[in-house]
């Protein structure tokens, strides 16, 4: 079978009715629990795999497709609005896309939001159904080297993201790093830094650390100042359509976050999260103006938002060639 005629059948089994029910479904409530920070894709799939047993194994496919895909984009809307990361690949949209909402353009960063995940999904299929056997076999290709030279890239390029003064940067990074090591030790079972408790043998979750450092203290802040800003002013649609400015600013961030996005999506182990990161440090070295990057750069929405929703796609190519999960979500669908 060709690769037009397998996607012309992928194509006859996606577009049935129960199918795109089903569908709907999932994204519906993958953007619902994506929106809640602490609870991700992945609780949500795993308490949908017993109805998995009672429908076909395509249906069951794209509804958690769809549950997946959804809490990629309603994770942003949480940090865009609140500060809180709904998921970890949306963490870093936190650093601009709040900004935007504090200085009353939230509706130009959810929007920003959704036309990067929607393209960066659709050029994310692209490249899955042209270049999945090409990818599954540089995947096979990295080593412990390769991935260790990427981690290392990932961490140099972290340090770039948060000021201007690198020294600060690195030592966050190092702060982050003996924080992963806090856990249980996958290979040797040994546990580290849990000083005995055994709420920390799976290790520091991102999403409640980022909480607890951010999205309190925003929260009580704003249940201080609520009587001093007076009742919210109305919004109206034309606060929702971004600039024309705005819209040239995306393109190359939302090509740059895709191409990243489906590289590192289709190595097994790397997931989004990685590539989210990476795509907004990248936007800040190409940048022109850096210093605008975390006050409200609409390039630092659209690229990681881009990378994450591309990245959960290629993160199929692994998991549907070879049989190797490419992230954790990715092992769930495997057994469903």
């Amino acid at each position: 079978m060709t690769t037009l005629e397998g996607l012309g059948h992928g194509l006859s089994v996606a577009l049935q009715p129960d199918i795109l029910l089903y569908s709907l479904f999932g994204a519906l409530l993958g953007t619902f629990v994506g929106v809640l920070p602490g609870i991700g894709a992945m609780a949500a799939i795993t308490l949908l795999l017993p109805i998995t047993y009672y429908i076909s194994s395509e249906a069951a496919l794209v509804m958690l497709a769809g549950v997946y895909y959804g809490a990629q984009y309603g994770g942003a809307v949480a940090s865009i609005l609140l500060r809180l990361p709904g998921t970890p690949q949306s963490a870093v949209t936190t650093l601009d896309g709040y900004p935007l909402a504090r200085q009353g353009r939230a509706g130009v960063a959810l929007f920003t939001a959704m036309i990067s995940s929607f393209a960066g999904s659709i050029l994310g299929i692209v490249i899955l159904v042209l270049l999945a056997g090409w990818l599954a076999g540089m995947a096979t290709a990295f080593g412990a080297a390769e991935y260790a030279a990427m981690m290392i890239m990932g961490l140099v390029a972290a340090s770039t993201i948060g000021s201007a003064r690198p020294s600060k940067s690195l030592a966050m990074v190092v702060v982050g790093l003996i924080l992963g090591c806090v856990g249980t030790d996958v290979n040797s079972g040994v546990q580290r830094l849990t000083f005995g408790r055994t709420e920390l043998m799976d290790g520091i979750n991102l999403v409640a650390l980022a909480m607890g450092l951010f999205g309190v203290a925003e929260v009580v802040s704003n249940i201080r100042d609520a009587d001093r800003h007076g009742p919210p002013d109305r919004v109206t649609l034309r606060q929702l359509i971004p600039t024309r400015q705005d819209l040239g600013r995306m393109v190359a961030p939302i090509t740059r976050g895709t191409a990243l996005g489906g590289f590192f999506g289709a190595l097994p182990g790397t997931g989004s999260t990685i590539s989210s990161f990476l795509s907004y440090a990248l936007e800040r070295r190409v940048s022109r103006n850096p210093e605008r990057f975390g006050k409200g750069a609409i390039e630092g929405v659209a690229g990681p938002e881009a990378a994450n929703n591309s990245a959960s796609i290629t993160a199929f190519v692994p998991t549907l060639t070879l049989g190797i999960p490419g992230d954790p979500i990715m092992a769930l669908m495997l057994g469903a």
